[in-house]
């Protein structure tokens, strides 16, 4: 029997209406349901998930936007667990399925009409003082920028051990081919689909005319100086902060591990690249 993990948002506007209406089609389908013990609080319902761990979940699904997405893959990629997201955010460029066709699709879930695509994971590690800290992992990107006043701060990059670039910004972002449709983006970087093993690293509001997004290979191990005695933090999807000191490095490798997204053939990434990100008018055929 297929066991599943609900990981709502319950700060989501009619989520425990929406999440009960999951429930009860899963429920009606033979299927275990498991939910994190606030949401059974929330709800009323200890019974789901009493005697079920986490890492005998089949898969997981996220109610939600894309920063639900992103705080569960770091929480279940490492025990090599599928996960699926429902879209209840603004844009959700990560989930699979719409709130409008959601009973469809979890049917297509329980049928095992789906397959499952890898993502990329960094993980950020910072040495201090000689010695060195795993602080996260990430899917979508690890941003280092300014903590305190309005201060470009100097940042020495070295990809794969070589002297590269010295950056005069308010930070930089690193960020996997998933997160380059995210804060990435926003700063100027590429859109890269998912299926290249490449890492974006994008300055923020550099202070030269001549300073770019650089794509490089997923494999190369991305270390950063702090030059500058500006204030500055590490952030992991946005979610994970950690704030430097100078002369800390940090480094920046693919994870142990990677996400497993539970996608759909019909469903196109370019498709949805268009209609999320609005590239374009639908085309239809006539």
């Amino acid at each position: 029997m297929l066991t599943v993990g609900l990981f709502p948002n319950i700060q989501k506007k009619d989520i425990v209406s929406v999440l009960e209406r999951a429930i009860e089609y899963l429920e009606k389908h033979q299927v275990n349901i498991v939910l994190p013990a606030d949401v059974q609080h929330e709800l009323k319902r200890p019974d789901f998930g009493k005697y079920v761990k986490r890492d005998r979940l089949d898969m997981g699904i996220t109610l939600g936007g894309d920063g639900t997405i992103l705080s569960t893959a770091r929480k279940i990629a490492e025990l090599d667990i599928p996960l699926c997201g429902i879209n209840l955010g603004r844009m959700g460029f990560l989930a699979e399925i719409e709130l409008a066709e959601m009973e469809a699709m979890l049917g297509k879930i329980i049928a095992g009409d789906y397959y499952i695509e890898e993502r990329l994971m960094l993980a950020a590690l910072v040495e201090r003082a000689g010695k060195t800290n795993y602080i996260s992992s990430a899917l979508n990107d690890i941003v280092i920028a300014k903590a305190g006043v309005s201060r470009m701060s100097k940042l020495k990059l070295f990809v794969g051990g070589d002297y590269t670039a010295d950056y005069w910004a308010d930070g930089l972002i690193v960020a996997t081919a998933t997160g380059s449709t995210g804060y990435s983006l926003s700063a100027g970087g590429p859109i890269v689909t998912p299926n290249l093993k490449a890492i974006i690293i994008t300055p923020i509001c550099p202070h030269s005319l001549n300073n770019r997004s650089l794509v490089v290979s997923e494999s190369e191990l991305i270390r950063l100086e702090i030059s500058s005695t500006s204030d500055m933090a590490l952030s992991a999807d946005g979610q994970i902060l950690y704030n430097l000191r100078p002369k800390d490095v940090v480094m920046i490798k693919p994870a142990q591990h990677r996400a497993k997204f539970i996608r759909f053939q019909s469903k196109s990434y370019y498709e949805n690249l268009r209609s999320k990100i609005q590239r374009g008018e639908r085309h239809t055929n006539l």
